[in-house]
């Protein structure tokens, strides 16, 4: 797994990963900027064509001018205070996100921290299950090379020592 920092609309990838809603309607945070960043139109048109992604899993869609093949997109509901349902639903739209990677043949693949903030998990509980979701599954499945996108220096320094928590021999 790799961390970096930027914007994951310009990031050269395979697929970047989208924090969607389920009913797949342009919503504030990466999305929007997803949105704003690709041919707003036809990834609006392709979203309602799929209709739904139901929560803790996830749906795929063309890039439509963005520099990846795809925009995976994951759909998790409010956080409304049970953290270990907010975690294993964040966890499984990981795994799904890495599944359909994996179903189109991508060899990377880039999330942004999905799902943390007002409303969601808070920054460090998201952080270690986003980087725990995605070291068990780069162990079974080494031929994906995912990276988490993270937007500001700060948020990195934080992912990195979760990473070293969970990694301490590293």
């Amino acid at each position: 797994m790799k961390l970096l920092t930027g914007d994951i609309t310009k990031i050269e990838t395979d697929a970047i990963v989208n924090a969607a809603s389920p009913d797949l309607r342009r919503s504030p945070g990466i999305c929007d900027a997803i949105f704003a960043a690709a041919d707003t139109r036809a990834l609006t048109a392709a979203c309602k064509k799929l209709r739904r992604c139901p929560v803790g899993t996830a749906v795929v869609t063309p890039s439509f001018g963005l520099p990846c093949k795809y925009i995976i997109h994951v759909a998790l509901g409010e956080w409304m205070g049970d953290l270990r349902t907010g975690k294993r639903l964040m966890e499984a739209c990981y795994r799904h996100a890495m599944q359909q990677a994996l179903m189109c043949r991508c060899r990377t693949l880039a999330f942004p921290l999905v799902f943390s903030g007002a409303f969601h998990l808070p920054r460090m509980e998201a952080l270690t299950v986003a980087e725990k979701a995605i070291l068990k599954f780069e162990a079974k499945h080494p031929e994906l090379d995912v990276s988490l996108v993270l937007y500001t220096p700060q948020i990195l320094a934080q992912a990195q020592a979760v990473l070293r928590q969970l990694c301490p021999e590293n």
